[in-house]
């Protein structure tokens, strides 16, 4: 997966197909979508093309009190790149990106930007200042794409959102959380000898407690102490890990 980092410089992009949004956790609800994008780029014999957020748009809009992230974006590209996507733009979410307009967006920065042929956005996706947008404005406006639509999501009857499993790891119920992300929770982060740091300050870890998981593939008992820190009972070797609950 190529990743990029704003609009500048972009390559040339065969037949994209693209979809847009902050993909917090790559959860159940997000992979619908991504699946969607990859069949539409291949239907048309291109690439798919993911353009998320950093930092997350609460962030610079001043709503970030009490928000905690299930991804870090080093565990976001981790994530998307395991699922076969082919490119993930990064959009730089500052507040003059924070007013375009829903054309504008949709005119400069997709089409004008990746030459996007084909948009697939969420039931519920609003886009644009003051989140104008929706998938009745994109159809109604046309811009040339190809609009898909992606139903809603649930699990076991469950309505799967960020928000959603954000309380269940927040209560350490790890396996229900893991169930409604369609995959183990993802924590990448930095050993010394039997600790672990976790970068990035508004990464979610579950409560200080014993939990079963995986460091590096390896079977770990691992505790989260009430300063969230990561111990283990085995000397780890220093450097990057990637921890799985």
């Amino acid at each position: 997966m190529r990743v990029f980092h704003g609009f500048e410089a972009l390559p040339h992009f065969t037949h994209p197909a693209v979809t847009v949004g902050s993909y917090d956790g790559v959860h159940s609800g997000h992979l619908k979508l991504l699946r969607t994008v990859t069949a539409a780029a291949r239907g048309q014999g291109g690439e798919s093309i993911v353009f998320t957020f950093e930092p997350h748009p609460r962030i610079t809009l001043g709503k970030a009190d009490g928000l905690r992230l299930l991804t870090t974006l080093d565990e976001k590209i981790c994530l998307l790149e395991r699922l076969g996507i082919d490119n993930l733009v990064i959009i730089p979410f500052d507040r003059a990106f924070s007013r375009l307009a829903p054309d504008e967006f949709v005119r400069d920065c997709l089409v004008g930007h990746t030459g996007a042929e084909t948009l697939v956005v969420g039931f519920n996706h609003r886009f644009g200042h003051d989140k104008q947008g929706s998938y009745d404005y994109l159809d109604s406006h046309g811009f040339g794409l190809r609009i898909i639509e992606v139903s809603e999501c649930d699990v076991d009857a469950e309505k799967v959102s960020s928000t959603v499993i954000r309380q269940l790891v927040g209560e350490g119920k790890m396996a229900r959380a893991a169930r409604l992300l369609a995959h183990p929770y993802l924590v990448i982060g930095r050993a010394q000898r039997n600790r672990i740091r976790v970068e990035g300050p508004l990464k979610l870890l579950p409560p200080p407690g014993e939990y079963d998981a995986h460091i590096n593939g390896k079977p770990a008992r691992l505790t989260v102490d009430a300063a969230q820190e990561l111990i283990t009972r085995d000397i780890l070797p220093e450097g990057r890990v990637v921890i799985t609950f």
